[in-house]
């Protein structure tokens, strides 16, 4: 299976701490200083929608948020345009990105460390309904990728990965990790 648009949320501690507006002005500054390898454009604010995308990132060729859809507070990276290479290349790509960004967070000044890694828990999306439906066949390949990718993430220490199997959403691993580790430790485990 080629997967391609791949999404990784990274779950936030203390989400009851985390407060969206702030993040406006960041994203502008972020645009303007260039501080991710993909081309940032504009800012999207839902912040009004309950359980919704919050504040988004707009770029080129991937988003960046902090959303709270499904009532789950994260850091979300959203890789909008393809990538060559490995499924586990492309699986490292965006969990790299959503760890950066998830460690340019934690250093804001202006966000007195509210927003940081829960450090166990993450939520993978494939955004493709045609290149991974929601089905037990994509399940099933998707999760054998997973636990190779999850091995190296966290180091071989033991995860768990449950599915959304609803076939109206995205296909969505959910990895919770039996031992956390901070954004830099997982960065390191990946090779960056």
């Amino acid at each position: 299976m080629d997967l391609q648009h791949v999404n990784v949320k990274l779950l936030v501690k203390n989400p009851e701490q985390v407060e969206l507006e702030p993040l406006i002005p960041i994203y502008h500054r972020w645009i303007k200083d260039r501080i991710f390898e993909e081309m940032l454009l504009d800012i999207a604010d839902y912040r009004h929608v309950p359980e919704g995308p919050g504040v988004v990132l707009i770029g080129l060729q991937a988003d960046y948020a902090v959303d709270n859809l499904g009532g789950r507070l994260g850091v979300r990276y959203n890789r909008k345009a393809p990538l060559d290479g490995e499924n586990q290349q492309r699986l490292a790509q965006a969990t790299r990105a959503a760890l950066n960004a998830c460690r340019q967070l934690e250093s804001e000044e202006s966000l007195d460390g509210k927003i940081g890694f829960g450090g166990r828990e993450l939520e993978i999306f494939f955004n493709d309904r045609a290149l991974a439906p929601n089905n037990e066949e994509s399940r099933r390949a998707v999760e054998k990728e997973l636990r190779e990718f999850c091995a190296k993430l966290f180091a071989g220490k033991e995860c768990e990965i449950a599915f959304d199997s609803d076939p109206r959403r995205l296909l969505r691993a959910f990895v919770k990790a039996k031992q956390g580790a901070s954004a830099a430790e997982l960065l390191k485990n990946l090779g960056s």
